[in-house]
């Protein structure tokens, strides 16, 4: 067991050479001051202020994940397996855990854009909070505050906590495991550690591996630093595991486990386990482009100059390009910076230093988060930044703290200054990237920037008062392009499945991810202009698209060549009449290829629509002979035309394996039978087909 040094301190030895120990080196919580409660409150509330800002314009935001909380809203068994529709045809393509609180909310306000959205509004004050709540107890209310406002500010995370996709519960569950982890370092509390493993087991829950990217480092630190004895330390790790386990490996073996024929088929597996999604599409391919069932995934190393094919050139430097930088960057290097020197200051700590294990533990994620990502072939998009976020607020607001306190030391300064400059450089070329769009913002930010880190530089000699206003500068610079950024984005309507935060940016190309995506940019509601790229202004609940709205962004036209993979399609008042009509009749009012064109239908008359092949219309789901059989028993009234189609996606070489291709083309076969075999009627602005009314 390490104890303190008890000995006295030398002859010249000096109260500045060698301060008292803090309570962070004591392990024990930072004292409050009494401001820091109000100060909380306020932070809080002005999150919940700007997340919940005209929320309703996006109405269901991403519509494949709105119908299926408006089929868990009608049916327990599609809430557990986390179903498309409510007759159970298939499920989503990532375990339900997201689609949970969006399927209460349904059931008890009923649908409508708000159900849906003011869950992940939720999400991200808890998320604020709970990161505020981590920070603070080694650094203290100014820093927990500071990294609070980091992260609610953060463009990525305004736009993914206003958004109805999985990552907002994931990002909270994991700033939530970090805490509980940090909480166990402390003291060596079992209980921290099973916490963290419950909030680990829930988040792969949320979005499968994705939810362990963190757990190697987290381990490390706390076998390496956690104050006990290594023997316990590695019988801790191995219970947080187990809990781990359990916490999310309850509902994997009830599914797998579970007869294939009474559950839904497991969306984005071509084999129907939700194991091989786990390890396939949402897992190992992920990482190596390998992604049987996935549209425009690039084959491992090729494609982009950084083998990241169709989703984009991987490398060291991809979260700082024009897709990615504005979604994410603005205070990266800074994080980058700020760890390093929060570890150099800390060098000498003991080995159970909680400060030095904070550093660790959120620098480690970070790390590891940023590889993947930087790395990763297989399909990324701009919003799944939003898990960097929590982590670059913490380092951020830890370091910049550290060092302020030191302020007096030369070298404290010098970094100060340098890391303000470097902040206010990099955001000078993100905000260069729009060059129409507020272009006087670029200039202010360096100019202010400039100034903060002289003041810093000079810290010393201002004095304290004008430190401060330094301090100020530095951080409005810092702060500047993410509040606009931000802004932007809550007063831009976002739907569809890929979305991101921001005005427009010269050299995106419209690409989504690295997948080219030419659509329109359609009016929104009340005339505003829906910016948002992967897609458009929100439309009223219960309807699509409206009319002269486009489903993906920059080519000026209203065309969607993924034909509904985006988002979906406009319901008219005589679609949706035709659809109810003699609805209880039928399983299925209707069927549609792809999850996105169900999802309108669906929504807009709240009745089950087969969704055949899943989001990417690629999954063998149902086999041409097993749809046949669902209209000879008389389960499905129409069959929608005008989808997908199933063959955009049935081309080898694109980083789809065979299997894709014969997925795919079952997609096709059943469009094939059904054009040939029943009527073709029109019902206001949608093409139908009778499945009651064979060709004679």
């Amino acid at each position: 067991m390490t104890t303190h040094d008890t000995r006295p301190p030398k002859p010249d030895a000096t109260p500045e050479a060698t301060p008292p120990p803090t309570s962070a080196q004591k392990n024990e919580p930072t004292p409050n001051p009494r401001w820091h409660r109000p100060a909380l409150l306020a932070l809080l509330l002005a999150t919940a202020a700007l997340y919940l800002w005209d929320l309703g314009a996006s109405g269901y935001a991403n519509q494949f994940y709105s119908a299926a909380a408006q089929a868990g809203s009608a049916s327990w068994k599609a809430f557990f397996f986390g179903s498309s529709d409510a007759a159970n045809s298939i499920t989503v393509d990532k375990p339900p855990a997201a689609l949970w609180p969006m399927a209460l909310s349904v059931r008890l306000f009923g649908l409508g854009a708000w159900a849906i959205l003011v869950p992940e509004a939720l999400m991200g004050v808890a998320t604020v909070g709970v990161l505020y709540a981590a920070v603070r107890r080694r650094f203290g209310a100014g820093a927990g505050l500071f990294a609070g406002a980091l992260l609610a500010l953060t463009p990525v995370a305004a736009l993914m906590f206003r958004f109805n996709n999985p990552d907002a519960l994931l990002c909270l569950l994991m700033v939530c495991a970090v805490y509980c982890v940090l909480r166990a370092l402390e003291d060596a509390r079992t209980k921290w550690l099973l916490l963290a493993g419950v909030c680990f087991g829930f988040a792969f829950l949320t979005k499968t591996l994705q939810a362990w990217l963190i757990l190697p480092p987290l381990a490390v630190v706390y076998a390496v630093c956690a104050p006990t004895a290594l023997r316990r330390r590695i019988v801790q790790l191995l219970l947080g595991g187990l809990a781990m386990v359990v916490s999310g490996g309850w509902w994997v073996a009830i599914v797998e486990l579970w007869p294939a024929a009474s559950r839904p088929y497991i969306g984005g597996s071509q084999h129907n386990s939700f194991l091989e999604l786990t390890f396939g599409y949402n897992g190992l391919g992920r990482i190596n482009g390998n992604e049987a069932g996935s549209v425009g995934g690039g084959a491992p190393g090729g494609g982009g100059r950084g083998g990241g094919g169709a989703w984009g050139d991987t490398g060291i430097t991809r979260l700082f390009t024009s897709d990615m930088g504005g979604q994410i960057s603005w205070l990266l290097p800074a994080a980058f910076l700020l760890l390093v020197a929060g570890l150099v200051v800390l060098r000498r700590a003991r080995r159970t230093d909680a400060a030095r294990a904070a550093f660790l533990v959120w620098g480690g994620a970070l790390l590891m988060t940023f590889a993947t990502f930087s790395f990763m072939s297989g399909i990324f998009h701009q919003y799944y930044n939003v898990a960097l976020a929590p982590y670059i607020a913490a380092l951020v607001a830890m370091g910049a703290t550290l060092l302020w306190q030191r302020r007096a030391r030369t070298a404290a300064a010098l970094l100060l200054a340098g890391t303000v400059a470097v902040t206010a450089g990099w955001a000078y070329v993100l905000l260069a990237r729009s060059p129409q769009w507020m272009p006087w913002l670029r200039w202010t930010v360096v100019v202010i920037g400039a100034v903060a880190a002289l003041g810093l530089l000079l810290s010393v000699r201002l004095g304290r008062r004008l430190a401060v206003v330094a301090a100020g500068l530095g951080i409005a610079a810092g702060l500047g392009g993410p509040v606009a950024y931000a802004a932007n984005t809550v007063n831009t309507p976002h739907t569809g499945s890929i979305v991101t935060a921001g005005p427009e940016v010269k050299g995106a190309g419209g690409r989504h991810g690295g997948m080219i995506v030419i659509g329109g940019r359609g009016p929104g509601p009340g005339g505003k202009g829906g910016r948002n790229r992967g897609g458009t202004a929100g439309p009223p609940p219960g309807q699509g698209p409206g009319p002269g709205q486009g489903h993906g962004t920059r080519g000026g036209k209203d065309h969607n060549p993924l034909g509904g993979l985006l988002n979906g399609q406009q319901v008219s008042a005589k679609a949706k009449a035709a659809l109810k009509k003699h609805a209880a009749d039928y399983t299925w009012a209707a069927a549609a290829i792809g999850s996105q064109n169900a999802a309108s239908y669906q929504l807009a008359t709240g009745l089950p629509v087969m969704p055949i092949g899943g989001f990417n219309g690629s999954d063998p789901s149902p086999t041409l002979e097993r749809f046949k059989e669902y209209v000879r028993q008389g389960k499905i009234h129409y069959f929608v035309g005008g989808g997908m189609g199933g063959g955009f996606f049935g081309t080898k070489g694109n980083g789809s394996s065979a299997s894709t291709s014969t997925s795919a083309s079952t997609s096709s076969d059943i469009t094939s039978w059904v054009e040939k075999s029943f009527k073709k009627v029109t019902i206001g602005n949608s093409t139908f087909y009778d499945l009651t009314r064979p060709v004679s």
